[in-house]
């Protein structure tokens, strides 16, 4: 029987992971069924969301189980196919097994076209980033002309697309990030109006006020911790504060010590939400629409960091809690 090369969940870690919480092995691929396909994978996202599943915590979503295959989302070729609408050379997405080739059912699948989109596009910006960016904003940010956004992880996967759509709907638009290269790059690719390098700044405080002189109406979360402490003493009236990850604490192993956040809510009858992109997805559809009328029309870009080969994977997502990545992380297989 033919096998594929797999990648499974060996241990949990503690704190935070490392290449030895990785097995790879080698898993029978099974004859196809009726419904299923044969799958070829081509480009794999790896995401920070992942390490809450390498935990036995409760979630969103189950944990990955230790000694199986782990998942996210994969763009791959159809080499056989036993399902109506799908055949050999086509192209799809779905959250799929790390397995360079894998055996699934086909309604779990989305169809993509290389026509539209680059196929590693669908992993980003038409994909899961795209709609956590978009979605979030429209849904809980509320944005409006002239008012200020805030973005942490700024040169991020989310992030850089958070600040685009800011612009798109002509607010002043600052992000945050660990480097000058990135701040570089937000200005100069995805049009953000300033930026604060966290790492070179000592009183985040101060910074954030520097640069948004009228106060912070939206604030778009993607790391919490201190950062988004100092963000609190900026906000305005009526500000929204869509809390979408946090990556500075995802690999501690004792509670987070942090402010209160109750008084400054109550006093500026701000809004914080968390959220995850699953919450709505009756309007993936739509949202996949606007972001790609805005890419035709010139209004919305990417980046993609994009490691090669399948034994990168593991690698690939560590460098995500190190900041290696300009926006998303992709592994081309």
């Amino acid at each position: 029987m033919q096998t594929s090369q797999t990648i499974l969940l060996k241990k949990r870690p503690k704190g935070k992971p490392s290449l030895e919480d990785f097995e790879f092995t080698h898993t029978e691929i099974p004859t196809l069924k009726e419904g299923e396909v044969l799958l070829k994978s081509l480009y794999l996202s790896v995401d920070p969301y992942l390490r809450g599943r390498m935990s036995n915590a409760p979630s969103y979503i189950a944990p990955f189980e230790v000694g199986q295959p782990i998942e996210s989302g994969i763009v791959a070729e159809v080499l056989e196919s036993k399902a109506a609408g799908l055949g050999a050379g086509d192209y799809v997405f779905g959250a799929l097994a790390w397995k360079e080739m894998q055996v699934t059912k086909a309604r779990s699948l989305t169809k993509v076209d290389p026509k539209v989109a680059p196929l590693s596009a669908y992993l980003g910006v038409l994909g899961l980033t795209g709609l956590t960016a978009y979605l979030g904003m429209m849904e809980i940010g509320k944005p409006k002309k002239g008012e200020t956004l805030l973005v942490s992880g700024a040169a991020g996967a989310v992030g850089s697309i958070v600040g685009q759509i800011g612009k798109i709907l002509g607010m002043h638009v600052v992000g945050i990030a660990g480097s000058d290269e990135k701040l570089a790059l937000m200005q100069s690719k995805f049009g953000f109006d300033a930026g604060i390098n966290y790492k070179t700044t000592e009183n985040m405080r101060e910074a954030i006020a520097k640069v948004c002189p009228t106060g912070v109406d939206v604030y778009f979360d993607n790391v919490g911790g201190e950062i988004s402490e100092a963000v609190l003493f900026n906000i305005n009236k009526f500000s929204r504060t869509i809390n979408c990850g946090a990556i500075s604490v995802y690999n501690t192993t004792e509670a987070p010590k942090s402010i209160s956040v109750q008084s400054f809510l109550v006093k500026k009858s701000s809004l914080m939400q968390g959220f995850v992109v699953f919450d709505y997805a009756d309007k993936h559809p739509a949202a996949i629409q606007q972001l790609a009328a805005w890419m035709k029309e010139g209004k919305l870009t990417y980046t993609e960091t994009i490691r090669e080969g399948f034994d990168q994977v593991p690698q690939a997502f560590l460098d995500l809690f190190e900041g290696k990545n300009q926006g998303k992380m992709v592994v081309k297989l």
